[in-house]
Parts: C-alpha cells; sequence; structure tokens
C-alpha cells in the first residue's frame, strides 16, 4: 500500500532526542523547546512563537489571548478540519460558520455580508450579532491545505469592526502570499500544527506565532497554568499545554529541512495537476493567483457524478491509501444549530475531493502508480 502521509523522520531526529534521554531534559523544560519556538516563528516571518502540546491547544490559546470569552461568537469558515470549531467551543463561544470562496477558504465577501448587514458595533466598541445579540469576538480564517487564505481582504474588514484576526494556520509553514509569509499576513496571531501527519512534525504540538508581544506573554502564561512566582501562585485559570522537549527536539531536526520538504511537497502537488491537465470534469486543488502553497496534502477534484467515497474505495483496493476529506462543519452534529450564512459552495465540493499519497519521501515511481490508478478507476486511458 502506498501511504497517504507518513512522517519522512531519520537520525537527526533520534540523535537529538538522545540529547534530550543523555541530559534529562525530557519535560516541558529544555533547550529544544526554546529552539523550536525561535525556528518557528522565524520561518513564519514572526518575532516571536510560543509552543504548545497540540495544534487544537494553540487555537484555544490563541482565542482566549485576543479576547474570547463565554458566549461570544468566532467566524470560522464552513470547510475545515473540525478543530477549528472545537477550539472555539472550548472557550465557550459559539462558531459563526461562513461558507468558503473558490480557494477552499473563508469568502471575504461573505464576511463583508456578515458584518456589515447582520452586525452592529455598540457604543462600547463591540461588534454585536444582531439575531443573538452576542459579541462577535474573533475571525478565524483557515489557511486550508497549506493555502493562505485572503487575508488582506479579511483582516481589512475585521479591522474596521475592531475584530481581531486569529489565522489556523496549521498546514500552512512554509507558505507564501505575494512573497509574504504566513506571519506576515496582517494578522494578529497565527497557530501551526505539528501532529503526525504534517509535513512538519514534532510527533504532536503546536506553535502560536505572532509580534504582538503582549498576547504572545499572555499565551505563555495560560499555556504555563497561570502560574505568578514561584509561590504557586495562579492569577487566572490557566492551561497545562506545554510541548515536551521530547517532543520540540523532533520538532527542531524536521524544522532544520523545513525548505526540503516544502519543495518535495510542491513537486508531488505540481506532477498531480499536471497529470490531471487533459481528464475531462477533473481539477487540481485551486490556488489563488499569487499564493505559494505549502501544499500539505494533494489530490483532485472529482466530476459531480463521481463521489469520493467510491473512488477512494476503489483505490485502496489497487494498492493506493486516497482518503476523502472534511465534512464541512455545519453538518458536523456538535455544530448543526450554530448561526451560519451557506452559499452551497462547500456543500457542493466536499464529497468529491480525494487526497492521494503525498509523503515527501514519495519517489517518481510510487507517483506515477498512483496516477496511473487513479485513471484507471476513472476510466481514462
Amino acid at each position: 500500500m502506498i501511504p497517504l502521509a507518513i512522517p519522512n523522520v531519520g537520525e537527526r531526529e533520534a540523535a537529538y532526542l538522545q540529547e534530550c534521554v543523555a541530559t534529562g531534559f525530557v519535560s516541558s523544560v529544555g533547550p529544544f523547546v526554546t529552539r523550536f519556538e525561535e525556528l518557528v516563528a522565524s520561518a513564519a516571518g514572526s518575532t516571536r512563537g510560543v509552543a504548545t502540546s497540540s495544534g487544537t491547544t494553540g487555537l484555544h490559546t490563541a482565542l482566549l489571548a485576543v479576547g474570547v470569552q463565554p458566549g461570544d461568537l468566532v467566524i470560522i469558515p464552513s470547510l475545515s478540519f473540525i478543530a477549528t470549531a472545537n477550539a472555539v467551543a472550548h472557550c465557550g463561544a459559539t462558531p459563526w460558520i461562513l461558507d468558503i470562496d473558490a480557494y477552499w477558504s473563508l469568502d471575504p465577501s461573505l464576511l463583508a455580508e456578515a458584518l456589515q448587514r447582520h452586525c452592529e458595533v455598540d457604543a462600547s466598541g463591540s461588534c454585536r450579532h444582531l439575531a443573538t445579540g452576542a459579541r462577535v469576538a474573533a475571525v478565524m480564517p483557515v489557511h486550508t491545505l497549506g493555502a493562505p487564505a485572503d487575508c488582506t481582504a479579511l483582516a481589512a474588514l475585521a479591522r474596521t469592526f475592531g475584530i481581531p484576526v486569529v489565522a489556523d494556520a496549521a498546514a500552512a509553514l512554509g507558505a507564501r502570499d505575494t512573497g509574504r509569509r504566513i506571519g506576515e499576513l496582517g494578522v494578529d496571531l497565527s497557530v501551526v500544527s505539528f501532529n503526525g501527519n504534517k509535513t512538519v512534525t514534532a510527533g504532536g504540538g503546536g506553535c502560536v506565532v505572532g509580534d504582538d508581544e503582549t498576547l504572545l506573554q499572555l499565551a505563555r502564561h495560560l499555556t504555563t497554568t497561570a502560574k505568578v512566582g514561584a509561590d504557586y501562585t495562579h492569577d487566572r485559570v490557566g492551561y497545562n499545554y506545554r510541548m515536551t522537549n521530547l517532543q520540540a527536539a523532533v520538532g527542531c531536526a524536521q524544522m532544520e529541512r523545513l525548505d526540503y520538504f516544502v519543495a518535495a511537497k510542491r513537486r508531488i502537488h505540481a506532477r498531480y495537476t499536471a497529470a490531471w491537465g487533459d481528464l475531462p470534469a477533473v481539477a487540481g486543488f485551486p490556488t489563488r493567483d499569487g499564493v505559494e502553497s505549502a501544499c500539505w496534502l494533494s489530490g483532485l477534484v472529482l466530476p459531480t457524478d463521481r463521489s469520493a467515497a467510491e473512488v477512494t474505495a476503489s483505490l485502496r483496493d489497487r494498492g493506493v491509501e486516497a482518503r476523502t476529506f472534511w465534512q464541512p462543519l455545519h453538518r458536523q452534529a456538535p455544530y448543526q444549530h450554530a448561526p451560519s450564512l451557506l452559499r452551497g459552495v462547500a456543500d457542493a465540493v466536499w464529497s468529491r475531493i480525494v487526497t492521494l499519497p503525498c509523503s515527501t519521501q514519495l519517489t517518481d515511481e510510487q507517483q506515477h502508480l498512483v496516477i496511473a490508478a487513479v485513471k484507471a478507476v476513472l476510466g481514462v486511458p
């Protein structure tokens, strides 16, 4: 079976882990944690990073840091992994789910409609949702599959209403938009994931990055149990969201190969896109002009008369691990009754998306086999 996406780890990761064991720094304090934060922040184009135990805890932390409170609304796109919505719920807030644009990211025109037609700014300067009276406390675009959302437009709209922006940049490290890295797109904070299937992994973990020292200090305080001083005084509800030195050691070794990994992902994506060029009604994953995606996952979009579930099952029978894609968040049981503003874009595309093998160590021969299997399943010579 040609796997979908597996970690590319080796001798350097093993050497760094052995250093942790030899020095005794295996828990949440150690030199690799500090170095990892510096490497991630630098790669993102940000001044500072705060490592976390997962991408989800990083999102939760970032939302809390920008002031999201119980009862608030947070605007998110309909097409994302459920962790995006879960991080909002962990704050005691409710997702306000907006549809995506043609590039599978939060639609700026719908954000404009949501804020201009369905909200008003009250006397205190807070943006209020007219239907519920809830405060709109944040906008959280997602850099879907490593392709940056249109943060220039989204952040400008949010700033007009005094709303902070936190980017779910889980798989976008290495991406650029008109030459700008993910930390340079005008948002308040961005959050990267280092789960095992990401391009760069620490076996797990996340990192909150940004330039606002006050927000990042608060994020670090929240992730370290909100402890004040050495006498076990805590000034608010905090969380043990720290990354271990063991995880950070793996992450540092991986970050040293970030450019190599992203280049490999882009080559794989380009080959797939070229292969589908002559197939009727089949498309590659969309990319907005000026965007250099990190290409975390690659694959194809099927014609309207084909189902991703059927095609992925047939590909597995041929030795290719292919998968269906995220179900829209407004279809998920915990969020079916959340406020939403939808145009049918996510509903029309999600069930036709197929992700294909794209590990950074995927060989040309393996990718040719994958492409041949796809064409055979689709009945294309």
